[in-house]
């Protein structure tokens, strides 16, 4: 820590100096970083804490083959200064990891935030004490920080699932899941390699060893929607042509559906078949998600305007894979879900991975994995598919898992591990009743992850944290908590909105589905981001009544 954070007084728990902050920022990614700014700005004492040896967050633990952008570049930034957004230029459209993370050090750097960022280090505890309405939060270092806010960007996939299958610790190969994947890369040139999960991590990661690896299989369960990625080089002109844009960026990019570029323009009951037909085939030529995010909102609540959008996809994906062993596995059917009620990947030539002779696809919905073997993978049906290397794509503990892994504790000493445990529930996402000064991003029911452009989302969350606690501190108050009516109000509104359509009839982890005994409900607020903004500038206009302050 640097010495303007530090204060006298020891702690007896860990025999060290106890830190004394206005503020904890838990993760320097991309919201971590720009709350920490913020923070700075208003004059706090803040510091963040990263478990990574350096920012990045997502694009730090992320470097799995394949792993790129399916966002615009342009559109994934920071939106709050010209100078800033000008002054970094994008190579293409979908950028791959390692050009993201160089962005993410140019901001640091840029902003010189690292002299208040604790790399390597993990936030394992926080416990409010009501008597002094402070948290006290401690790290895996020893740290003890007595702090007024704990502001969490812990990130809503950032808590890998993990040990799902018997036998894993008994594979005599290389086991690696893409959250955690080696900053140096593995070596698979040549040898037997096994993808589990076949999401939009697996997508990419199939894609791009395919061609490397002397064999490889596919353990497929879920099948997916696909979408073809278009991915143009940007050069000086391309540069020129989006930073020419950066005012209309800013004006309209926050305030659309999903916070992309695009939004919702067509209404199914006013084009004939035929236009609808046209309007699906240009989108879907775009190369991007605009056929998910800006195409017919009506796929979202109707089940027939589902279908048949779901059924153009299906074709689309049938004409490219022609034989029906891998269509059966790999395309959706009617009865599974619709298009867009899952995530969507983008892909580069994936469904012709699957017409390579080096390359085997397992269906492991009616044969599943049951354990890990010495020499490989063992099916239901007793078939051991051996392999030098597995490679895990197998998701996440979405929105809920950064934070129930971190022993959190607000008032009366409950936990919010054991709170979630039973119902998911917060005011806004942005806070949580009964934890005073706990405010966090990327959390459940806020727009985040599912249907949103995270950078946008993400700026909007931790600017309404800076604005309430600039607002606490004018009106000389110290504390601000959701009160249980308030968050009672969102919980309904939220549950309204989301039970209107056609997701929550679905199983994925967009409801918590894939972590066993995980509470069901929508995770990601799915009424708009630019409603989801007017919301929280009218919850802080009207003086904060959903929440008490004192």
């Amino acid at each position: 820590m640097t010495e303007t954070a530090t204060s006298g007084t020891t702690s007896e728990a860990t025999g060290g100096a106890t830190v004394e902050l206005d503020a904890v920022v838990l993760g320097a990614g991309v919201a971590g970083l720009y709350q920490l700014h913020q923070l700075r700005e208003e004059g706090l004492r803040v510091k963040a804490f990263e478990a990574g040896d350096d920012v990045g967050g997502t694009w730090y633990w992320n470097r799995y083959p394949g792993a790129r952008f399916d966002s615009e570049a342009y559109i994934y930034q920071y939106l709050f200064s010209e100078e800033l957004y000008k002054d970094w230029s994008w190579s293409e459209k979908f950028p791959g990891q390692p050009e993201i993370e160089r962005w993410l050090h140019y901001v640091a750097d840029r902003l010189d935030l690292r002299r208040d960022i604790r790399f390597s280090t993990r936030i394992v505890s926080a416990h409010f004490d009501e008597d002094r309405d402070r948290w006290t939060v401690r790290t895996d270092r020893g740290d003890v920080i007595d702090t007024q806010f704990f502001v969490t960007c812990g990130g809503m996939l950032s808590a890998p699932i993990t040990h799902q299958f018997q036998g894993q610790d008994t594979f005599a190969g290389q086991l690696v899941y893409t959250s955690s994947y080696p900053a140096d890369g593995l070596d698979v040139a040549g040898k037997r390699v096994g993808v589990v999960g076949i999401g939009a991590t697996g997508i990419q990661v199939i894609q791009t060893i395919a061609p490397q690896v002397g064999h490889l299989t596919v353990f497929a369960r879920t099948p997916q929607y696909t979408l073809p990625m278009k991915n143009p080089s940007y050069g000086p002109e391309e540069q020129r042509w989006y930073k020419g844009r950066f005012d209309e960026l800013k004006a309209t990019v926050p305030h659309t559906f999903t916070g992309f570029e695009y939004d919702f323009e067509h209404v199914w009951d006013e084009c004939t078949p035929e236009q609808r037909t046209e309007i699906l085939e240009e989108i879907y030529q775009d190369g991007s998600l605009k056929l998910w995010l800006a195409g017919f909102g009506e796929m979202f609540f109707s089940a027939e305007v589902s279908e048949t959008i779901s059924e153009f996809v299906r074709t689309k994906m049938r004409a490219r894979l022609k034989d029906q062993r891998l269509i059966d596995i790999l395309v959706p059917g009617p009865d599974d879900y619709g298009f867009g009620t899952h995530r969507v990947p983008l892909e580069r030539g994936y469904l012709e991975v699957y017409h390579q002779d080096n390359v085997d696809l397992v269906g492991v919905r009616q044969n599943p994995i049951v354990r890990f073997r010495p020499e490989g993978i063992e099916l239901a049906d007793g078939t051991v598919v051996e392999l030098d290397v597995v490679i895990l794509a197998t998701g996440f503990d979405a929105g809920t898992g950064a934070l129930t892994r971190i022993d959190i504790r607000g008032r009366d000493g409950r936990s919010l591990a054991d709170d979630w445990g039973r119902e998911i529930r917060t005011t806004m996402g942005l806070a949580k009743h009964g934890y005073p000064n706990l405010l966090t991003t990327a959390v459940p029911l806020a727009p985040s992850a599912a249907l949103c452009n995270m950078t946008t989302c993400l700026q909007q969350q931790t600017e309404w944290i800076t604005q309430a606690i600039r607002d606490l501190r004018a009106d000389g108050l110290s504390v601000i908590e959701p009160t249980e009516q308030g968050e009672a109000a969102w919980v309904d509104h939220h549950d309204e909105i989301a039970n209107a359509t056609l997701v929550p009839r679905t199983h994925s982890w967009y409801m918590g589905s894939n972590v066993p005994g995980k509470p069901r409900r929508l995770l990601s607020y799915i009424g708009g981001v630019g409603a989801y903004r007017s919301r929280c500038l009218e919850e802080a206009e009207a003086g904060y009544p959903a929440f008490h302050r004192k």
